[in-house]
Order: structure tokens, then sequence, then C-alpha cells
């Protein structure tokens, strides 16, 4: 039977490589799977039996909810032209430094991230925007992309993070079966808010790490970021750019301190604070004169498109996490994962590898809905802290984002590029980012306190 589980894994993973849909290829391919062991006699019926409480469990998950709220808060925040106004703000700020224009595009993507969560978005809009001017001033092409699609990316740590509303949720229940397993009766739970908390701080060190980049690359080669001259600022004084900046920066930074603020401050779920936050990009895009009914009726269907798809691939992944058990495969993973060198550690890395080589191939909400509630569990039970598990694992699915050549993030990126920018160029840009993800990924498996020491702080934990 565990070879029957090891065989649908990997034909899943041909399936979608055949480009079938995600959801159904999941939820297709397992049926076809169980309906063979069935006649075969090797996969017992009664699992089938149990998948419309399993379905009702989502429908039903106020967890999830939040995730539809946040994509409409990003997909709001990204037509109210927030992006526009922040890059031109800070490139007049840092422009005139050596690779200022660099800096400002990392920052404003990290201000994105905390605002919209959406990485999709964020490269897309980064790139029409900032590429042009930053090619026009004389960058460097591989420096230039590298650096939109790295800024990119930082909507999948930085939270309001759609992928840690989506790893919560998955690594509470796997935590919660760890520990039943282990004879703990009353278990502790990990919530949305932990991981939240948990990933402010390595989602910082990320950007502090390409900004260090950055500023290395100027020093180092001058000519491939020139500086922009002062005549950019217009005549503005200093004092005029600093009222400019904090009213910019002002309106964005409000609503991302409303939304973490209230779950980091307890006085919110993260439902609840996506919701005010979906209210607060609203009032926002009200408030500059960007919101009319086309626009609204724009956002509403990005938001029902996206929010559909999310759901559609977790209703396939339960259908075949379910058919997976079924053949015994969470036992043979378990067994498996028990019988590598080096204990946990040995696990860990194993695991850190596979979902790395994974990504090029599937997304992170695949990988989130298949991979993680088959290995969360044995690893929690290892007794790693799942604050931590949940950030590596969310920095991992980054870095395949980034990628080549299957990273999602090129690929969006060379989709609005000019046509003189190769997509060697892309991929040859993005592989320094690619190794400073894996370095922080270091960083935070050496010192598990970079995402476990926050949460400790502010809940106690």
């Amino acid at each position: 039977m565990s070879y029957a589980a090891l065989l649908l894994f990997f034909g899943v993973i041909v399936v979608l490589m055949a480009g079938f849909p995600v959801a159904f290829s999941l939820a297709g391919t397992a049926l076809i799977f169980a309906f063979g062991g069935i006649v075969l006699g090797v996969f017992d019926p009664n699992f089938l039996f149990t998948l419309p409480s399993r379905l009702f469990g989502v429908m039903t998950n106020d967890t999830l909810m939040a995730v539809p709220l946040f994509v409409f808060m990003g997909i709001m925040l990204e037509r109210s032209q927030i992006a526009e106004t922040l890059l031109d703000t800070l490139s007049l700020l840092f422009g005139t430094l050596r690779g200022g224009l660099g800096i400002a595009v990392t920052i404003v993507g990290m201000l994105l991230a905390a605002s919209t969560g959406i990485v999709g978005a964020t490269v897309v809009t980064m790139g029409l925007l900032s590429l042009p001017t930053m090619l026009k001033r004389g960058y460097d092409p591989r420096l230039a992309t590298g650096t939109i699609c790295a800024s990119g990316t930082l909507g999948q740590i930085i939270p309001p993070s759609i992928i840690l509303v989506l790893l919560g949720d998955v690594l509470s229940s796997a935590y919660q079966q760890s520990q039943i397993s282990r004879g703990i009766f009353n278990p502790k739970t990990v919530t949305v808010g932990d991981l939240f908390v948990g990933a402010l701080l390595p989602g910082l060190l990320l950007v502090s790490l390409y900004i260090l980049f950055i500023m290395i690359y100027a020093l180092l080669k001058p000519e491939s970021m020139p500086a922009a001259s002062p005549e950019l600022r217009q005549g503005l004084s200093g004092l005029q750019l600093g009222k400019r900046v904090v009213l910019v920066l002002l309106p964005p930074l409000s609503l991302i301190l409303a939304v973490l603020g209230s779950i980091i401050a307890g006085v919110a779920t993260p439902t609840e604070a996506a919701a005010v936050g979906a209210l607060g990009a609203t009032l926002l895009a009200i408030s500059r004169r960007q919101l009319n009914l086309d626009r609204l009726r724009d956002v509403m269907r990005g938001t029902t498109s996206v929010s559909s798809m999310v759901f559609l691939i977790l209703i396939g992944a339960s259908v075949f996490s379910l058919v997976f058990r079924g053949f015994g495969g969470d036992e043979a993973v378990r067994h498996l994962l028990l019988q590598l060198p080096g204990g946990a550690l040995g696990a860990m890395v194993a695991v850190m590898l596979v979902m790395f080589l994974l990504g090029f191939v599937l997304d992170f909400i695949e990988i989130t809905f298949v991979v993680v509630p088959i290995v969360g569990p044995v690893l929690l039970s290892m007794g790693l802290d799942p604050v931590w598990l949940g950030v590596m694992i969310a920095i991992n699915l980054q870095t395949s984002f980034l990628t080549p050549p299957f990273g999602f993030a090129l690929f969006y990126l060379r989709g609005v590029a000019p046509p003189q920018i190769k997509t060697s160029d892309i991929y040859i840009g993005a592989m320094p980012f690619v190794a400073i993800q894996l370095l922080a990924l270091c960083l935070i498996a050496i010192w598990p306190e970079l995402a476990t020491w926050l949460p400790e702080v502010i809940y106690g934990n």
C-alpha cells in the first residue's frame, strides 16, 4: 500500500507537469487511484465516506475566511495606485545615492508586501513602474530585474501574507495531531497570529540583506547603478521632501499598523483584522479618488477569481491527502523521516530540500496543502517549534518563486519586461537574491530565536 501512495504522489506530479488544472489533477488522480485500490482490494472505501465532513470542515473554517478578505485588500490597494506614489516619493528620497533607486524599489516592495501579500500583483506592478525607470537611469538590467523579482516576493514572508494564513491553518492541525500522537490530549495550539509575529523579524532580516547587497554591489561596481542628479528633486527643500514622504507613507503604514497591530495586541483575530484591512483599503482608495463602480467591480472579480482558485486547490488537496492516508502514505513518510540519519535535523534538511525541489514544478499553495499536512505532524512530533517550522517553510517557498528556470516571479516579470530584456538577464539577476534567501534560511536554522523570540515576548508562549 505504501508503494501505491508513492505512485500516487508521483502520478500527481506527472499530471501537473502535463499542464492539467491543479485542483482537478489532485482530486482526479487521487480518486482514480482510490477506485483502482478498491477494485484490487488494497484501499478501504470507508475513507471516501469521510470526504463530505472534510469538505464541510473547509467550508466552515473561520481562519480561512481571512483569505478572500486579504486578497480583496491587496487588489484594492493595487488598483488605488499606491505603489506608483510610493515609488515616486522614495525615488526622490534615495535616488541621489548610488544604488538609491534599488533601495527604494526594495522598500516599496516591503511596504506592498505588508499591504497586499500577493506576489504576482507586486512583481507585475513593480515591473511596470520601476523597471523602465531603472533602465533609463543606467542600471544593469540583471541587477534591476533581480531586485524587482526579489522585492516582489517579500509578500510570501512579510505579514499579512496569504501563505502564512494557509500555513497557520495547516500547521495548527498538524501540531494537534503531533501532540495527540505523543499522548498529549490537552494540546497546545499555534495560530495564524503566532506565524505573523514570528515572521516579522525574518522578513525584516531579508529586507536588510537585500539592501546590504545592493549597497555593496554599488561600491564594487558603481557603473552598474549610477546615482541620479540632484535636479531629480525638482527644487524641493529638505523640509518639503520630508513632509511629502510622511504624507505618502502615513496611509499605508496606518493600514499596516491597523491590521498587524490589532492581531499582535490580541484585540482581533486574523479574520477580523483582514476585514479591517479590506475596509481600510477601500477607504484609502476613496480618499485618493481612485474608486468607482467599474474599478470596484474589477476588484470584486479579481478577489473572486483568486479566492476560488485557492479554495478549489484546497478541496482537491483534501481529496488527495485522504486517499494518500488511505494507502498508508502518512505512515510510510513517518517511517522514512524517522529512519534518516541526524534525527530531527536530518529529517528537517530532507523536507526542506524536497520542498525546494518541488517548488520548481508546484505552486506554493499546492505544496502547503499537499506536502505540509503529510510531513508536518512527523516533524512536530520530533519536538520542532511550529512557529519556527512555519517561517522556515515560508522562506523556502519564497525561494522557489525566484529559482530559475521555473520561478513564478521570473515569469511574472518576463511578461511585463521590455523586449530588450533577455530572459537570461532575469535568470542571472535573480541568482544573487536566491543565495541571499538561502543565507537567511541558514541563519534562521542556526538561530531559531529569530522566529520564536518575538512570539514568546508578546504572547508568552
